[in-house]
């Protein structure tokens, strides 16, 4: 595992990077040890949680 941790510094631009990608189940391994999920979610080497950043309702597009 890398010395990145979840708390680098978004100026940092070798930020983690994906060591092991599963589009086909919707996540991705970093070189931090937390895993992203497709639809935001994280899950972090610690093992917290971090919730998907959800888009309001009434701000999606509606097809006619």
């Amino acid at each position: 595992m890398c010395s990145h941790r979840s708390s680098c510094a978004s100026s940092d631009s070798a930020g983690p990077h994906i060591v092991a990608g599963h589009p086909e189940q919707g996540w991705n391994l970093l070189c931090n040890g937390a895993i992203v999920f497709d639809d935001t979610g994280e899950l972090l080497p610690d093992g917290r949680v971090v919730a998907p950043r959800r888009v309001p309702a009434d701000r999606l597009a509606v097809a006619a």
